[in-house]
C-alpha cells in the first residue's frame, strides 16, 4: 500500500536527516518507515511526525522502499511533501 504512495507521489524526501528537517519546516504530508530499520535511525523522525500529527505508515522493507523511490539503495525514512 505505501510503496504506491511513493510510487504516485510528486514530491518526496528520502533520508531520516532530510525527513526530520522537512517535518520541522512543516512541509510533510505523510511518514513512510520501513520496519527494517533500526530504531535508533527512525525514531527522531517517528517522533516528530507524532508532535505535529503527520500519518506515519509503515512498510516491510528499506529495500523494497529505495525501489519505489527509485534509488539503488535502501530508504528507512520518506517523506511526502506537499
Amino acid at each position: 500500500m505505501s510503496y504506491e504512495k511513493v510510487l504516485q507521489a510528486g514530491k518526496f524526501i528520502i533520508g531520516t536527516k532530510q525527513t526530520v528537517k522537512a517535518l520541522q519546516e512543516g512541509i510533510v504530508r505523510e511518514l513512510i518507515i520501513a520496519s527494517d530499520a533500526d530504531h535508533k535511525v527512525v525514531a527522531k523522525a517517528v517522533n516528530e511526525a507524532k508532535e505535529r500529527n503527520i500519518p506515519i505508515y509503515y512498510v516491510d522493507s528499506m529495500k523494497k522502499l529505495g525501489k519505489a523511490c527509485r534509488i539503488e539503495v535502501g530508504a528507512a525514512a520518506v517523506a511526502i511533501i506537499r
